[in-house]
């Protein structure tokens, strides 16, 4: 909760449930971000919050884009930045959509197996391509493993022929998975990495780019691994996998971004008890999984809630839910969660470092309840 945050949601008495981010802090992550890995290009993952308040202050600053659709790529475009500095990184695209952005100059294409690289070559002649590879995803709290990626055998098999489809095998990507506790999982997958581009080499075919994709973690509840901690075991692993012999980097961070620059705020809605014997208390808050909160799946993303009563009131156990009429709306109910024991309906909760990955999951009209609202100050 930033200053400006709490001083918007005290004086502009807006309905909730809504989300807040401050620009500035978007703009303070990017420059973390730069500081500590200066030798990358950023890539900012439009996904986790495309608002183009947030794409306008990260094109003035010089940052470059990972698109993950045709629409993320023209809301790009938009905002002036040029078609050089988008990835298209989506390794799943209709080859329409492959061939409309090459048409507004998007050169960069990821992709994981061979149809997706023929429809490349098809509609994007000439194009640089990268190939993602296959990691598990250990030590993250959002894992992307089962559906990114492929084999470093069928990686190098692929940027072998993607030379011969007329394409440009610029390099290859993996992502460590988001929200990323456990830092050497960067170490192994350079060291993956570094085992293609060998091999690659020894057949004739320099690769130049190593994107090293997103998972750089925010604090939510628990500690995690600090930024400067990450960097220097990335520095460290390419300096022992690749030598002097530093490919080009990139990276993709989202949540590192966006995250905590953004607070929800929500209203509870009920608190109840399901049986006189009940330890815990339900607390139905006005937003839940379908209104934004869609990464506390499998209770995943454990968000900081925080309440006016924190300060005086005791505090006891809780399970915690959204509003909709659908069983599967239940925020946490195995985590241990504590809250105000006289929280009542009408009290605010606020859900902080909630600025990734919320509008953009937020449904449109389940239930009759309207997507998530959200100020950019």
């Amino acid at each position: 909760m930033t200053p400006r945050i709490n001083e918007f949601l005290a004086t502009a008495g807006l309905p909730t449930p809504c989300l807040v981010v401050d620009l500035d802090v978007i703009e303070r992550n990017y420059r973390r971000l730069h500081q500590y890995l200066p030798q990358a290009r950023i890539y900012y993952a439009v996904k986790a919050n495309p608002a183009r308040q947030i794409l306008d202050r990260l094109q003035a600053l010089g940052s470059c884009f990972d698109a993950a659709s045709l629409t993320e790529v023209q809301a790009c475009l938009a905002t002036g930045a040029a078609a050089d500095r988008i990835s298209y990184g989506n390794t799943i695209k209709k080859q329409t959509d492959i061939a409309e952005a090459y048409d507004l100059g998007v050169r960069l294409f990821a992709f994981d197996s061979a149809p997706e690289l023929q429809k490349i070559a098809t509609v994007a002649p000439g194009a640089s391509v990268y190939c993602r590879i296959a990691l598990e995803g250990t030590g993250a709290h959002w894992p992307l493993s089962r559906k990114f990626g492929c084999s470093l055998e069928m990686a190098r098999d692929l940027l072998l022929n993607a030379a011969g489809l007329g394409l440009d095998p610029h390099g290859l990507s993996f992502h460590v998975g988001s929200q990323q506790c456990d830092v050497s999982q960067w170490d192994l997958a350079i060291a993956k990495s570094a085992m293609v581009f060998s091999d690659l080499a020894d057949r004739g075919v320099e690769l130049k780019l190593l994107n090293l994709g997103g998972g750089y973690p925010t604090r939510y509840r628990d500690d995690v691994p600090s930024l400067d901690r990450i960097a220097a075991t990335i520095e460290t692993a390419l300096t022992k996998h690749f030598g002097n012999r530093l490919p080009e980097l990139l990276i993709e961070p989202g949540r590192a971004i966006a995250a905590d620059a953004g607070v929800l705020r929500s209203e509870v809605v009920l608190v109840a008890r399901r049986d006189y014997a009940d330890d815990k208390r339900w607390v139905y808050l006005d937003v839940g999984k379908f209104g934004g909160l869609a990464e506390t799946q499998n209770e995943a993303i454990q968000y900081q809630l925080r309440t006016a009563r924190d300060a005086t009131s005791e505090r006891g156990p809780v399970m915690v839910a959204g509003p909709t009429c659908d069983g599967a709306d239940i925020l946490y109910e195995d985590t241990a969660y504590e809250m105000p024991l006289d929280l009542q309906a009408g009290d605010t909760v606020d859900v902080l470092a909630a600025g990734a990955y919320t509008t953009t999951y937020s449904s449109v009209g389940f239930n009759g309840f309207a997507p998530l609202k959200a100020y950019y100050i």
